[in-house]
């Protein structure tokens, strides 16, 4: 069987450019997606609409779903 996974799209404006440390206040989580191409979609949206901003980065993270649910 499969593992499920989860797919979120986190990330902010950072305090410079080590990309350690978010700026307070700046945070930001979307998600959770069941697919890839769609927690993508959603990072390139993003993305798009701060391009201006050179310390803005979002990643997109895969963690497996709590309680060790599978496909069937």
């Amino acid at each position: 069987m499969a593992e499920r996974k989860l797919f979120f799209v986190w990330g902010g404006v950072f305090a410079d450019t080590s990309w350690q440390d978010l700026e307070p206040g700046t945070e930001e989580c979307h998600g959770p997606y069941h697919d890839l191409e769609t927690a993508e979609r959603v990072w390139r949206d993003e993305m798009r609409r701060r391009v201006d901003t050179a310390q803005h980065r979002l990643f997109v993270i895969e963690t497996p779903r709590p309680g060790g649910e599978t496909a069937a």
